[in-house]
């Protein structure tokens, strides 16, 4: 079970004897932070399936109209056993234990470029690619991304990387081509030492790995696409237009800076309803992860990749999970994916975010399907 989730319904029961407000729990769950009804119902359905329940009988957990909601099911406590708070308290620490344990490394490329590289975790190996744009240390305790890699790496050996021109990966390369970009990849996992794994792939990270499970397909046992695309902005039909022009442009003379202008544009895209903290971060993203020239290279590169001849090569299992309304990469070049990819699974997901954010109702479903899909 997600852990807030748990923490939800271990709230519901210590308070059976009584209704709980939606204030009491966003106070109790959330610690305050504002949430919307939305996110709160999509965790209640969350509870409701982790116990047997559903929305139209209400057996365990009760909706009461206007009130709130009461733990209603017959409850038998086990002598012995520790108090809730201690097992939300476990839970906590497993997840800040995930996140203290990230250890980095570096390895070097055919074309002598340093890769930086992170483990996390314990278990079955999955491998995240990189996207635009990544620092290992940064992101990894960030309000964006802690969520992903402590629910990831509890169950699996998490393995991510720098690409090139940016983290802690080399920045000073004359090669920021899409074949450089999966020339990291092969390093990073070669490195390590792994002979099968899944790849996990956000954004145009998607084309990179469908890239390499082309090349390798002895090698990638699943794929798991989110919010990706095999056509860059310009090759989608109208080719490169004034806007891709201008915005790197705009990069190139405003990136990293403390613009508002600047920030907002990026962040409306990218994490469209994002808290003060996590627009902060992305803004810090912007002025710590690569230089202004690397950041509008790397977006030229990532608008011209056109991978859409080898959508129908890919051998492996394929999940493909895309937001409706992702300002990013439209949600037709998720469903143009899945459509090509040989028997892809394609879920649509409730939100415009292009990144995977925590208080959105997708992100319990992304996991449970994530999940289920690398179990089967």
């Amino acid at each position: 079970m997600e852990p807030q989730v748990f923490r939800l319904l271990v709230f519901l029961i210590e308070n059976r004897d009584r209704v709980v407000s939606k204030d009491q729990i966003i106070e109790t769950v959330w610690e305050g932070r504002i949430v919307s009804d939305a996110t709160l119902n999509t965790r209640i359905n969350a509870a409701r399936c982790a116990v047997g329940d559903n929305g139209k009988d209400q057996l365990v957990i009760h909706t009461i109209p206007r009130r709130g909601f009461r733990f209603v099911a017959d409850l038998t406590e086990a002598g012995g056993t520790s108090s809730s708070k201690a097992q939300i308290d476990g839970v906590r620490s497993a997840n800040s234990a995930a996140r203290a344990s990230q250890t980095i490394r570096f390895c070097t490329t055919p074309d002598n470029v340093r890769i930086a590289y992170a483990n996390a975790g314990s278990g079955p190996p999955l491998v995240k690619a990189a996207n635009w744009l990544n620092h290992l240390e940064f992101d990894w305790d960030s309000p964006v991304w802690r969520h992903v890699f402590a629910a990831f790496a509890a169950e699996n050996l998490l393995i991510r990387y720098d690409a090139r021109g940016n983290g802690l990966s080399d920045w000073d390369v004359e090669d920021l081509s899409f074949d450089a970009f999966v020339s990291d990849l092969e390093q990073v996992v070669d490195t390590v030492g792994l002979k099968e794994f899944p790849l996990l792939a956000m954004s145009q990270g998607c084309s990179v790995s469908i890239a390499y499970a082309v090349r390798h397909p002895e090698r990638v046992t699943k794929l798991i696409l989110y919010g990706g695309y095999a056509r860059g902005n310009a090759m989608r039909g109208e080719g490169e237009t004034d806007e891709h022009i201008a915005m790197r442009t705009l990069i190139r003379a405003q990136w990293g800076t403390d613009n508002p202008a600047m920030r907002q544009l990026f962040t409306a895209r990218f994490i469209p309803g994002g808290t003060l903290e996590q627009i902060r971060w992305f803004n810090d993203l912007q002025r710590m992860t690569t230089t202004p020239e690397n950041a509008a290279r790397l977006r030229e590169t990532i608008d011209f990749i056109d991978i859409d001849e080898l959508l129908l090569q890919v051998q492996c299992p394929t999940l493909v999970l895309h937001c409706r309304d992702n300002a990013v990469s439209p949600s037709e070049e998720g469903r143009r994916m899945a459509a090509k990819i040989p028997d892809a699974r394609f879920v649509a997901l409730e939100g415009q975010s292009h990144l995977i954010m925590e208080d959105e109702p997708a992100w319990p479903i992304i996991l449970e399907e994530v999940s289920a899909f690398l179990k089967d």
